[in-house]
């Protein structure tokens, strides 16, 4: 049977109330159940509504601003820009995919230093340190390869689709839309067209 998540109710005066030790807790006990990890879900006390992200998002702030922050300014930037726009919903996707994947190459390299230093090396942190250091420019060198790799392919998904979306609606009347095949107003008309006869009439009564 599926674990069920660990409840911690939050009072109109902020505090968190861990239901299962019977105490109230403040966020840097919450990281901790983060890192254990345990299964937790953050509910406010009167409504039951589930705030966990709002919790969650507490926490990267602190960490943000406590002098080690993760995320530039240009990179905040960029994701703000996708809220509300069409695309959003990929991002969000690209974006957990590409953290399940760099967990995976820390969990190979995990693997790789328990080889070299024993089965716990987390237990001797300058091993552990001494590892990823000499394992670092490796890692940099995957890890950009990948990711330009999957930024090529998320940009030729978005052009694929911008492109379909012109095939599927260039048909339509819609006004300043450009279908797949456009055509400016500025083209010359076929001999056959009314204007080319106007044309030529209205020459031939100057001669």
């Amino acid at each position: 049977m599926t674990q069920q998540p660990r409840i911690i109710k939050k009072y109109p005066n902020r505090r968190l109330y861990d239901t299962e030790t019977s105490s109230y807790i403040t966020l840097a006990d919450v990281k901790k159940l983060v890192l254990e990890p345990v299964a937790f879900k953050v509910e406010d006390a009167k409504t039951r509504e589930d705030l966990t992200r709002a919790i969650l998002l507490q926490i990267i702030l602190e960490e943000e601003t406590a002098g080690a922050p993760m995320f530039s300014s240009d990179m905040l930037s960029q994701i703000i820009r996708f809220y509300g726009n069409a695309m959003q919903g990929m991002m969000g996707s690209y974006l957990e995919k590409n953290i399940h994947t760099f967990i995976e190459m820390q969990k190979r390299l995990q693997d790789q230093s328990r080889q070299a230093y024993g089965e716990n090396p987390m237990l001797n942190s300058d091993a552990w340190n001494e590892f990823i250091k000499m394992q670092g420019p490796a890692m940099q060198g995957l890890m950009g390869s990948y990711l330009e790799q999957s930024a090529n392919a998320f940009m030729e998904m978005q052009q694929n689709l911008q492109q379909q979306t012109r095939n599927l609606f260039g048909n339509f009347p819609f006004p300043n839309f450009t279908g797949g095949t456009p055509r400016q107003s500025g083209d010359a008309k076929s001999p056959g067209s009314p204007a080319h006869d106007s044309k030529n009439e209205g020459g031939e009564g100057k001669s």
